[in-house]
C-alpha cells in the first residue's frame, strides 16, 4: 500500500511539467501592455511602440482572469428584419439651439437630445471656456446643465466664471472622477438636459484595476456614459485631451463610438479659434466655426473673411489672397511666402499652416514646367492668421505667392486666387466657384485668377463688379505677373545667388 502513494517518475515528471506550464500560463496573462496613443497591445515592454511610434507609451494592464466564453447561436433569440418602406419614421427631435451661432454651425444647427459630442484640442486652446459659455447660455434658456469636472474644483470652476460674466447662471456644478458615481446621478429623475464632462481621461471604472487615463479606463468610461445619454435622451458633451500629433488621446474607438467629433484649432500666438467638425451624424462636416479669445472669453466671428485679412494695407511681394471653401462657408485668407537667398548646401523649406509635400510638389512643377529655378534659395510659406488650409483649391494661390516673392512684384490686385494644379502645370477646376467669387466681391476685390472654365463649369459667370483670368497653365499666370513687374528684380535676385 505504501508503494502506490509514492509517485512514479513519469507521474512527477507530469506534475513538474504541468506546473511549468500553468506558471509559464500565469505570466504570460500578467504580461500585457497596451499602448496610450493608438491602443495597440503587445506581449511585452519596450520603450517605443511598434504601431505607432511614440516612446514610453506601453503601460501594462492585467487583462480578465477569465476568458470569454464562445458564443452559442441557439441560445439566441433571432432578430426581425423590417422593409425600409415599412418603417414608421419618427419626427425628428428639435434641436437645443445654444445661442452661439458659430458653434450651432459647426454642429448642423444646434445639439441633438440623446447625441454624444466629442471635443478635443491643445492645453488652453479654449474647451472649457467655450463650454461654460454654452452651459451658461442654455441654463438662461431653461435647459437644465450640468458640468462635471475632474480636473478642476467648485470654487475653480467659479472663479472662471465670474471672468466670464456667467456666475449668475444657474448650471449645475460638480467636481467627480468616479463614472459609478456620475451614472447613478443622471439616472435620477432629475436628470439635466445637457451633461459636460471636462475630461473623460480623469474619469475611472472600479472594476477595471489601471489607472484613470489609460486605454481600458476612457474606452469603458466613454462607453457607459454613451449608452446613459442614449437611453435618458440628454446630450453628452465629453472633453478630450490631444497628443503631441494634435489627435484625441486614448483608444480611436472613442471616436466611432460618439454622433460628433470636434477640434479646437489655433495658434497660441493669435487670438482667432477654428472649431471643426471633422465627424457629425447630424450636419455637414468639415464645416468651421470661428472665435476670437478675449479677456471675457471666447466671441464668435461672424465673417471670419475680413479678420484674416485685417491687417492687409497695401500689395507686397509674395503675398496671394485664397479664396477657400471651409465646408459651406467661403472664407478668404492671405498665403505669404517669402524666397531668400541661401548659402547651406540644402536650403531650408519651412511651411506653417500647409502640407509640406504639396508645397514640395508645387516648387517641382514651378523648376520643371515653367523654368523658374528655386535652386539655391529658402523658401518659408506661412498661412496668415493661424489657419490650416486642405482644400487643393490653394495649390494655385501658393504658385502665385512663390512666383510674386521669387520675382520681388506683387500680385497683381486686388485679386483673389484658387485652382488645383497637376504635375503637368495644367490648372483644373475646383467647386463652388460662384461661392468664392461673391465673398472676394463683398470684401472688395475686383480680380480673380481663376481655373479655365470647361465643361460645366463654363456654365460659371462671375458677379458684376469681378473680373475673372482665366488660368489654364501656370506659365499664364507667370504672364500675368510679369506683366505687372518692373525689368530689374529678377536679375538683382540672381545676382544674388551667385554672388
Amino acid at each position: 500500500m505504501d508503494a502506490l502513494k509514492v509517485p512514479s517518475p513519469q507521474m512527477r515528471a507530469l506534475k513538474r511539467n504541468s506546473g511549468i506550464k500553468e506558471h509559464t500560463l500565469a505570466a504570460r496573462a500578467k504580461s500585457h501592455y497596451v499602448c496610450q496613443s493608438c491602443g495597440a497591445v503587445s506581449p511585452k515592454w519596450s520603450g517605443r511602440c511598434d504601431a505607432c511610434g511614440n516612446w514610453n507609451a506601453l503601460v501594462e494592464e492585467r487583462p480578465p482572469e477569465i476568458a470569454p466564453k464562445g458564443i452559442d447561436a441557439r441560445k439566441g433569440n433571432a432578430i426581425t428584419f423590417q422593409a425600409l418602406d415599412d418603417v414608421n419614421a419618427a419626427p425628428e427631435p428639435p434641436r437645443r439651439v445654444t445661442g452661439i451661432a458659430e458653434l450651432d454651425r459647426v454642429t448642423g444647427g444646434g445639439l441633438v437630445p440623446g447625441s454624444a459630442l466629442l471635443v478635443g484640442g491643445d492645453p488652453g486652446i479654449g474647451k472649457s471656456t467655450i463650454l461654460l459659455q454654452v452651459c451658461a447660455k442654455l441654463s438662461s434658456k431653461g435647459i437644465k446643465t450640468a458640468y462635471i469636472s475632474g480636473e478642476e474644483s467648485v470654487e475653480q470652476i467659479r472663479l472662471r466664471a465670474r471672468r466670464l460674466g456667467v456666475v449668475d447662471s444657474p448650471v449645475q456644478l460638480a467636481a467627480a472622477t468616479s463614472v459609478k458615481d456620475i451614472a447613478k446621478t443622471l439616472s435620477g429623475p432629475d436628470s439635466p438636459d445637457v451633461v459636460v464632462i471636462d475630461s473623460v481621461q480623469t474619469l475611472y471604472v472600479d472594476t477595471l484595476e489601471s489607472a484613470p487615463g489609460t486605454v481600458a479606463q476612457v474606452r469603458t468610461a466613454s462607453q457607459e456614459l454613451i449608452r446613459l445619454a442614449k437611453r435618458h435622451g440628454f446630450t453628452l458633451i465629453l472633453v478630450g485631451h490631444v497628443t503631441k500629433e494634435g489627435t484625441i488621446a486614448g483608444p480611436r474607438v472613442m471616436e466611432h463610438m460618439v454622433d460628433t467629433v470636434l477640434y479646437f484649432e489655433g495658434e497660441r500666438g493669435h487670438a482667432f479659434r477654428i472649431l471643426r467638425a471633422v465627424k457629425n451624424r447630424f450636419g455637414a462636416t468639415d464645416e468651421i466655426g470661428v472665435f476670437e479669445m478675449t479677456d471675457k472669453g471666447l466671441a464668435e466671428v461672424a465673417n471670419p473673411s475680413a479678420l484674416f485679412l485685417a491687417d492687409r494695407d497695401e500689395p507686397v511681394s509674395g503675398a496671394a489672397v485664397f479664396a477657400g471653401m471651409e465646408g459651406t462657408r467661403p472664407v478668404l485668407v492671405e498665403i505669404e511666402a517669402l524666397v531668400a537667398p541661401s548659402g547651406q548646401a540644402t536650403p531650408r523649406r519651412a511651411v506653417v499652416g500647409w502640407d509640406s509635400s504639396r508645397l514640395a510638389m508645387i516648387l517641382a512643377v514651378l523648376e520643371s514646367r515653367c523654368d523658374l529655378s528655386f535652386a539655391g534659395f529658402e523658401v518659408y510659406l506661412n498661412v496668415a492668421g493661424g489657419l490650416r488650409i486642405q482644400e487643393p483649391a490653394a495649390d494655385l494661390a501658393v504658385a502665385a505667392a512663390l512666383i510674386s516673392a521669387r520675382e520681388n512684384v506683387p500680385v497683381p490686385g486686388p485679386s483673389v486666387v484658387f485652382g488645383e494644379i497637376g504635375l503637368s502645370g495644367e490648372v483644373r477646376p475646383v467647386g463652388r466657384m460662384d461661392a468664392r467669387l461673391k465673398e472676394a466681391l463683398k470684401l472688395g476685390f475686383d480680380a480673380a485668377f481663376v481655373p479655365q472654365r470647361r465643361g460645366a463649369a463654363a456654365k460659371i459667370s462671375a458677379p458684376k463688379g469681378i473680373k475673372m483670368k482665366e488660368v489654364g497653365h501656370l506659365s499664364d499666370l507667370m504672364v500675368h505677373i510679369h506683366a505687372a513687374a518692373p525689368a530689374g528684380p529678377r536679375v538683382v535676385a540672381e545676382e544674388l545667388v551667385n554672388g
